[in-house]
């Protein structure tokens, strides 16, 4: 007598992250914001100097944009693990919509008023901040554990594409209507609005945890952070390269307006440079697959300090773009390893807060980037300074190969 043996049952293929339908919607609606705000920013400046405004007034727009980075980065990250995350982001996108559609209307109306132009940059770039904090925070919710690098490195390579086409689209619609670029951001965020609430799976797990005080979750974030070795020593990192590029990038524009160049010829570099962080973006999950995490990090590192030390001694608009598309290949490819590896070890309840302290490190050493990069440029000048920031970037990365939490980090 025969028995017929069960065959055993075949696995159902993956699903690719192309059809995953919840991702894409997340995906496509939070880089058609970044591409708004993008724009919009762009077009502030430009609103203001065109409108009869004074440079301070058009320095107070901007420093009302980017004054959410510092004031509202770690409440941010609170709101974010406290709250529904999808709830959080549709108010964000609301807030967008008015403040963008505030400031098309009063264009329209042939008026600028400074007061109303500040507030809406800074209540559009503070939503924006905790949007993009409730969406990184939400990816690993919506895709399978061994797709988490690919995602993270679409969104990568989302937000090196929305800085590449977001210039050119905020002074390109400027021209054409001094209201378009501010209508054009109050659409973007209604869109992704849209596509936010097609998505149908949870963006967040379930809180078995009740509110507390908002200091007391923030200084829980800071602590989680701070107990792991290798984060703590790449938030140092972090900050670090993010001055010394703050440094740098100044120094360019010295550099093209010395050797006779023009603001398009900075604009060209840009765009060459934004290709290049596309490029190690897309690069990222296929580099992570083939070497280790250490030897992605630290030969970042190395390869800043040998792409930077050339600025010092070239002024020709192809070598400098293809230094700076170097760096930026290098950097995406880096935030991307970097992300992962944050969005995998970090509990699910912990996402926002642990993203806040990575961004506040970040746009802190951005904003004293910029101040030291003045005053080092005014006293030592353009090649000496160059130079520094190589050598500073070289022993940035001795210090790495040098830091075992770097060296060997945890699995």
């Amino acid at each position: 007598m025969s028995v017929l043996q069960a065959e055993a049952p075949v696995a159902a293929p993956a699903e690719p992250l192309r059809r995953n339908r919840d991702f894409l919607m997340l995906w496509i609606g939070a880089g058609i914001s970044m591409l708004g705000l993008r724009a919009g920013t762009v077009a502030y400046p430009l609103l203001v100097v065109w409108q009869g405004g004074t440079p301070v007034a058009a320095g107070l727009v901007s420093f009302a944009a980017v004054l959410p980075q510092l004031l509202v980065q770690l409440p941010a990250g609170v709101a974010v693990d406290r709250w529904d995350r999808r709830r959080v982001m549709v108010a964000c996108d609301l807030v967008g919509v008015l403040a963008m559609g505030s400031v098309a209307a009063m264009v329209l109306h042939g008026s600028l008023w400074l007061p109303l132009l500040m507030a809406a940059a800074f209540f559009e770039g503070s939503a924006a901040l905790v949007y993009r904090l409730a969406e990184r925070a939400a990816v690993r919710n919506l895709v399978r554990p061994d797709q988490l690098s690919a995602a993270l490195g679409q969104n990568e390579a989302r937000g090196q594409a929305a800085g590449l086409l977001g210039g050119p689209a905020g002074s390109g619609l400027f021209t054409l209507a001094g209201w378009l670029p501010f209508g054009f951001t109050a659409v973007a965020h209604l869109a992704a609005l849209v596509t936010l609430l097609l998505i149908r799976k949870d963006l967040q797990e379930a809180r078995t945890v009740e509110p507390r005080r908002v200091r007391t979750e923030i200084a829980e974030g800071l602590a989680w952070v701070w107990q792991q070795r290798f984060m703590r020593a790449a938030v140092t990192l972090i900050a670090g390269s993010n001055l010394l590029f703050q440094i740098l990038a100044l120094a360019l524009v010295l550099v093209v307006k010395q050797h006779g160049g023009s603001p398009l010829t900075i604009g060209l570099i840009g765009m060459v440079s934004g290709v290049g962080g596309v490029a190690g973006a897309l690069a990222g999950p296929w580099c992570m697959r083939r070497l280790p995490m250490s030897v992605l990090i630290c030969g970042t590192l190395v390869a800043w300090a040998l792409l930077t030390l050339p600025v010092a001694f070239t002024s020709g608009p192809v070598q400098l773009g293809a230094l700076f598309a170097g760096m930026s290949f290098a950097g995406a490819l880096v935030n991307v390893v970097a992300g992962v590896y944050q969005v995998q070890v970090t509990p699910d309840a912990l996402q926002g807060r642990v993203t806040s302290v990575f961004a506040l490190a970040s746009s802190g050493m951005n904003s004293a980037g910029a101040l030291a990069g003045g005053l080092l440029l005014s006293a030592l000048g353009t090649r000496t300074t160059v130079v520094g920031v190589a050598a500073a970037m070289a022993l940035m990365a001795v210090a790495a190969v040098l830091t075992p939490a770097i060296r060997r980090p945890p699995q």
